[in-house]
């Protein structure tokens, strides 16, 4: 029998972890296989034996290498000594160990916490104390935002241990979901049980949390007084039905495109919730007016702020409202298309909303000019009314709510197209307003009237009239001789008005123009601006001139020249060039803090040092599109205005 040293011999066709050993002892092989006499060695007629390295080890080896380990213990033995941390520190670095420590942390409620006597003494001191660092910010608690892939389960349950021991986190916003392991049940149930003292959450687009994960909010979070959820398929009435039993000072609740919310929940919010202020509720199929009514004569005392915005009520719900909603300050209907002329009239005849000061009725055309009259009547304190896209209200309901409305003080009308130049004018001489906007009215042309015009408007101070094409020359004439003290004039892209349209208005002005915005007037050139510089250079703060293309750098000579308490200026896309820059630069008395020449082609690398004198008091720089300005020359003026933010 020969004896060989240990060969390492591999098939053809085995991988390399199939391995064969041959030893010197020709009794250790004895005891494997039978061997033959006539053979030196025994080779196997079939496939190997195969024999895994770690058997080859020596018994010492075996023994060092298996350490006994805290992971060997079970969970329920970790979840105890975790238990006995004494503070929020060692919590936080434990749970940096594993994904399994850290599911095991987040398992814990605050409550337990400290079992023993002496760790629960020093947790009550260093949260004491780190209570009362963080009560000066944020409202005296934390706040956490998780947008998109960083919203996750992991990341929660990591916010839930690590805001433990530092006060508590308060605010919770979660905004989208991560697509392969977003936001769960389990990541809001983490919160719930490290977080009770949270006072806000925000769910925004996360169709795998549930009534689970509401469930354990409602049963540790009883401090609640926010909610929010948008786009929460699973969230049903049950879930909610749990917040309102067991978080009793819920003062604000907003549910958005939650499909399985009902009735049911809204009538226990309304029944168990007494300190409920605000409410907001779109598109949710399954709210009718059985869940709005019972909300409104359930917690009539105390609801201030509504809105309801595409929902399936009825005229049933706006008498609701109008009966039982007696604190009500803020109301804003969106969108109700089941709601008739008789509903609006009836709430306004209900007279309940006396404490109404601000009005928003969008998209609804059950509101005409009888029922708007009706809510002039029943509404005596209303002091801002908006209305957009109310097709059919026209003059004469405008006329008729002024004269039943003496308190209203700003009025936004937006793509009202029966509103017409008369319904404006009639308005302004009914009623004291100090603020008038009119956004896409496309009723309003530019026509003289041949009625003299009545007593001036003597209170009005704003005067907005954006993308209203039919406002012209003859429009800005007469809203000039009729509102002789405004302060605020924005008449953004008015394009077809002119210098010799918009001048009778300017020298109308006795009290002095304090804001100017003309963006896109395509046609004013610098004859208007120098007439504004000299009429009302020292009142004027605010200017913005952006892609008024006839506007040069004889403007901003005046500018510089006449105004004195100017801050903010927008020349951007204007032929401005490095001449009016630096006739600002040289302005002794200016003290800008906000500047723009976006797209302004003129401005180049010669500005730096006249953009440098005028960054002494800028707090806001815009250069973006000035494509005569190189990167370098950016990087030096932020290396030496590094207290304004320049935009690039």
């Amino acid at each position: 029998m020969l004896y060989m040293e240990t060969t390492y011999c591999r098939s053809t066709g085995i991988s390399g972890d199939d391995e064969f050993f041959i030893r010197k002892n020709s009794i250790e092989l004895g005891r494997l296989c039978s061997i033959s006499s006539q053979a030196d060695v025994y080779w196997p007629p079939h496939k190997r034996v195969r024999i895994s390295a770690p058997f080859l080890f020596r018994e010492t080896d075996f023994e060092q290498n298996k350490q006994p380990s805290i992971n060997d213990l079970p969970g329920e033995c970790i979840f105890e000594i975790f238990k006995r941390l004494p503070s929020g520190r060692e919590r936080s670095l434990c749970a940096c160990v594993s994904k399994r420590w850290l599911r095991l942390l987040s398992s814990i409620r605050k409550g337990e916490y400290g079992s023993s006597k002496v760790v629960k003494e020093n947790i009550d001191s260093v949260s004491y104390a780190i209570e009362t660092i963080s009560s000066n910010e944020n409202g005296g608690y934390l706040t956490r935002c998780l947008e998109g892939k960083k919203a996750t389960d992991v990341r929660l349950a990591a916010v839930a241990v690590g805001t433990s021991g530092r006060g508590g986190l308060g605010k919770l916003s979660i905004r989208g979901s991560n697509s392969s392991c977003g936001v769960t049940n389990f990541g809001l149930s983490s919160i719930a049980r490290g977080c009770p003292s949270l006072k806000s959450l925000s769910l925004w687009n996360v169709p795998h949390v549930g009534d689970v994960g509401l469930y354990e909010i409602a049963k540790e979070c009883h401090l609640l007084e926010k909610l929010d959820l948008c786009q929460c398929p699973a969230v049903s009435s049950k879930g909610l039905i749990a917040i309102a039993e067991n978080c009793l000072n819920l003062t604000a609740l907003s549910i958005e495109s939650c499909p399985k919310i009902g009735n049911e929940s809204l009538q226990a919010v309304g029944k168990l919730c007494p300190k409920l202020q605000s409410i907001s509720i779109k598109d949710c199929p399954l709210v009718g007016d059985h869940g709005v009514s019972s909300l409104f004569s359930l917690a009539s005392s105390v609801l201030s702020k509504v809105k309801l915005e595409g929902l399936k009520i009825s005229d049933f719900s706006l008498s609701v409202i109008g009966y039982y909603g007696k604190s009500v300050t803020n109301l804003m209907l969106s969108g109700l298309r089941n709601v008739s002329e008789k509903g609006f009239w009836v709430m306004g005849n209900a007279q309940g909303l006396q404490k109404l000061v601000s009005l928003m009725i969008t998209s609804c055309r059950g509101l005409t000019d009888v029922s708007l009259e009706a809510m002039g009547k029943g509404c005596a304190n209303l002091k801002q009314m908006c209305l957009r896209s109310c097709r059919f209200v026209s003059d004469d309901g405008l006329l008729a709510f002024s004269k039943s409305q003496g308190s209203l003080e700003c009025l936004q009308l937006e793509e009202c197209n029966k509103v017409t130049q008369s319904g404006i004018i009639g308005f302004l001489s009914n009623c004291g307003l100090k603020s008038l906007a009119l956004v896409k009215c496309m009723g309003i042309r530019d026509i003289s009237l041949d009625t003299p015009l009545s007593s001036p408007c003597n209170s009005l101070k704003s005067l907005s009239v954006k993308n209203c094409p039919g406002f012209g020359t003859a429009s800005l004439a007469m809203v000039g001789n009729l509102c002789p003290r405004l302060q605020h004039v924005d008449l953004s892209g008015l394009y077809g008005i002119t210098d010799a349209g918009l001048l009778p208005l300017l020298e109308s002005c006795r009290e002095g123009l304090a804001k100017v915005n003309l963006s896109g007037c395509l046609n004013l050139t610098d004859e208007i601006v120098l007439a504004l510089t000299r009429l009302h250079g020292g009142t004027l703060e605010l200017l913005n001139l952006d892609g008024c293309r006839r506007i040069t750098d004889a403007s901003l000579v005046a500018v510089a020249d006449n105004c004195v308490f100017l801050s903010d200026l927008d020349v951007s896309r204007c032929a401005i060039s490095d001449s009016g820059v630096a006739a600002l630069s040289h302005a002794e008395q200016l003290n800008l803090q906000v500047v723009s020449f976006s797209g302004c082609l003129g401005v180049s690398n010669k500005s730096m040092p006249f953009l440098k004198q005028l960054g002494k008091t800028l707090v806001g720089l815009n250069l973006q599109h000035c494509n005569s300005i190189s990167a370098r020359t950016v990087e030096l003026l932020v290396e030496s205005l590094w207290r304004c933010d320049i935009l690039f």
